[in-house]
Order: structure tokens, then C-alpha cells, then sequence
């Protein structure tokens, strides 16, 4: 396993951007590499610098304060009546945790939010607040894998929809190609007669 393999695997997964690189997986790549420091990342707070002090065998150091500070968990909560349904969340989200269609009322699904708080900024309603988790409990080992593979498929459908698509045949192309593969087979068994 590589390093920053490794680290990547102590990381929360939460994407929230908050250690200055666009999700776990480019901090992982960042701190094995030598450009990062293990002190950016407020979701995984005192525990997660002393893991990452552990597998890199340096001094733990304070959670740097320029990347937020260490908080309960949290995950965002829709206020239904002020929810324009406008999908501006939806792309923000780096889990796939919200549910919703243009027009219509937004959901948040609370055990795949993550609490990253990325689906707050484009909110022209400011009807998304983050809520503390309740019965309150600490992000684990199980919760951070589920997040890893929810923003794994993420990636990967929004990349399969960015590959270009073999273009679609219309009705009347498809009547002429069938028109054609008929003539064929009527030629072949006269051919076969004679």
C-alpha cells in the first residue's frame, strides 16, 4: 500500500474541502508528497493528527486554526418550507446525500451527509442548516468508508457523464436500416433458389 494510500485510509472522507485541496484523497497525496501539513483537517480533529503523526513518525501538532476548528458531527437539514427546489445543492454535494428535483422540495439523506457543509454556500435560500448529529456519537472507521465509496461512484458517474455517447439513430434511420437488412435477406434466398 502506498503512502499516501495510507493516509488517505486514516482520513475522515467527510470532502469537505476545509484542509485547502479538493477532498481527502488530494491532502493524502499532498502530505505524502511533502507539500501539506497533518494539522488541516478539522473533521478529523486531535485524533486524526495523532494518527497521521503515528504513520508518518512525526511530533502531533495542533489543528491549524486557518482550516476551521474541530467540531461535533453534523449533517445538513432542509427547512422544506423555504426550499425553492432550484438543484443548486444537489452538484455540491460531494457524497450524493441530497435527494430532489428542479421545482420541487429538497431532502438531505442524513446517514450518507457527511457534514462538510459544502451544500450551504450555494443556497440562495439559506434553507440548509447544519445540525448536530443526535444521540450524539463520533464519525467512525465504518462511516468513513461508507463516505469513501459514495464519493468513489460520485466521481465515477460524473465522469461516465462527461464520456461522449455513440450518437442516437432515429426512427427513420433505424426503419431504413432494417428496410436494408430485409432486402439482404431476400436476395440471399433468391440467390439460394436459383
Amino acid at each position: 500500500m502506498s503512502l499516501s494510500n495510507r493516509i488517505d485510509a486514516l482520513l475522515p472522507q467527510t470532502q469537505c474541502t476545509k484542509c485547502g485541496y479538493e477532498g481527502c484523497r488530494p491532502y493524502a497525496e499532498a502530505i505524502a508528497a511533502g507539500e501539506a501539513d497533518i494539522d488541516q483537517c478539522p473533521p478529523g480533529g486531535a485524533a486524526g493528527i495523532e494518527a497521521l503523526a503515528q504513520l508518518l513518525q512525526r511530533a502531533p501538532l495542533p489543528l491549524n486554526p486557518a482550516n476551521g476548528i474541530e467540531r461535533p458531527l453534523t449533517v445538513a437539514v432542509i427547512d422544506e418550507s423555504r426550499c425553492i427546489g432550484c438543484t443548486l445543492c444537489i452538484p455540491a454535494c460531494p457524497v450524493d446525500a441530497i435527494l430532489g428535483s428542479a421545482k420541487r422540495m429538497h431532502s438531505v439523506i442524513a446517514s450518507h451527509c457527511t457534514g462538510c457543509d459544502l451544500c450551504l454556500p450555494p443556497c440562495p435560500m439559506d434553507c440548509i442548516s447544519m445540525v448536530p448529529v443526535t444521540p450524539t456519537r463520533a464519525w467512525t472507521g465504518p462511516d468513513r468508508d461508507a463516505a469513501r465509496a459514495r464519493h468513489d461512484a460520485r466521481r465515477e458517474r460524473l465522469h461516465l457523464a462527461t464520456v461522449p455517447r455513440p450518437l442516437q439513430t432515429t426512427h427513420d434511420q433505424r426503419s431504413a436500416a432494417v428496410a436494408a437488412a430485409s432486402a439482404r435477406a431476400q436476395q440471399r434466398r433468391s440467390t439460394a433458389r436459383q
